[in-house]
């Protein structure tokens, strides 16, 4: 019996719903400085890595 593929798991959608879920970033399953973790970081947070920080508005 051959194996099914494994599904295609984007590392941003699973940061997403680990924030809609209540985990903490803590949580991130991807080593530091990876590519990985920056994506998961990046769902987590909702915020582009390519896009600078809002300015709060004073």
């Amino acid at each position: 019996m051959s194996e099914l593929p494994k599904p295609h798991v984007d590392p941003i959608d699973q940061g997403a719903q680990a924030r809609a879920h209540g985990r903490k970033r803590e949580c991130c399953p991807y080593p530091a400085g990876s590519e990985k973790r920056e994506a998961w970081l990046e769902g987590f947070t909702g915020m582009p890595r390519d896009r600078p920080r809002d300015l709060p508005l004073n």
